[in-house]
């Protein structure tokens, strides 16, 4: 097991053995059964397949220089996939039920902590994933000019956010998510953290209608429904998916080649720190 004092000296590893910070207990934008209610998801989900078949044909175009932390990793799916897919991964995750699913899962290196408890040292990180996390932090700048401050210079981050406000529906508010953004807006911040974009793409582009139609017109016509556990199962795993899954066979071909796609529900980027 690493130990990350010299990169975190204010973590330390408790009974469990998880990594956790000396004050833990930060609130994040994220609901409190979030992490329990992917579980229950994700394994036959076609959308957790699909975004982990995309981070894998951009790692391994973009590879990083090292281990790769996972920043609000949640149970540790996306981190399996690319520890199978060979890549050193390290498990950030502020959420205790998270953190033991993904130790549960077999990560061996799980920070029970935010990005900001962790309190890792300039330069430290050799690379850095936020795999739709951005959407969650509301001083979205700040938090990206910190997290650029402590990769190393050359260092990757690689990321995904849900796009275009007009999407915006009562799923993202239950989420806990500040924004959706557009291309444009992402690359923005991302410049403005002192990143260089190396390579950025719209995906689920089969979503957008969906996700139109179903989701943001009705909670902008006032029916804003808490969503249940039946209905993310549904929407993940219901008959209609298996199109779905076969419409996205072409997006993973596109961009394990360095394409890109002209429109999705999502975008992918992956920026390196100058």
């Amino acid at each position: 097991m690493q130990d990350f004092r010299n990169i975190a000296p204010e973590l330390h590893l408790d009974a469990r053995g998880l990594w956790i910070p000396a004050v833990p207990g930060a609130a994040v934008s994220y609901p409190d059964d979030g992490n329990a209610v992917c579980a229950e998801l994700e394994a036959s989900s076609f959308w957790f397949a699909h975004r982990n078949a995309c981070l894998l044909a951009v790692l391994d175009r973009l590879p990083p220089g090292g281990a790769l932390f996972d920043i609000g990793a949640g149970n540790g799916f996306a981190a399996r996939a690319l520890v199978e897919g060979g890549q050193e991964v390290v498990v950030v995750e502020p959420g205790v039920t998270g953190a033991l699913n993904a130790q549960a899962r077999g990560l061996r290196h799980v920070v029970c902590a935010t990005f900001a408890e962790a309190r890792f040292k300039d330069g430290a990180l050799p690379a850095a994933g936020l795999f739709d996390v951005l959407e969650h932090i509301e001083d979205a700048a700040a938090f990206l000019t910190d997290l650029v401050r402590a990769l190393v210079v050359g260092g990757r981050l690689y990321l995904t956010v849900p796009a275009h406000a007009w999407l915006w529906s009562q799923h993202d508010a239950v989420a806990g998510h500040f924004r959706r953004y557009t291309f444009r807006s992402l690359c923005a911040a991302l410049a403005s953290a002192g990143l260089a974009i190396e390579y950025a793409t719209p995906f689920f582009a089969p979503l957008v209608l969906p996700v139109l139609f179903l989701r943001a017109i009705p909670h902008r016509l006032g029916h804003r429904p808490s969503p249940s556990v039946e209905s993310y199962r549904s929407a993940h795993a219901g008959p209609l998916t298996r199109v779905l899954e076969r419409a996205l066979l072409w997006e993973r071909a596109r961009i394990a080649a360095g394409g890109t796609l002209p429109f999705g529900a999502s975008l992918l980027a992956v920026a390196r720190k100058s």
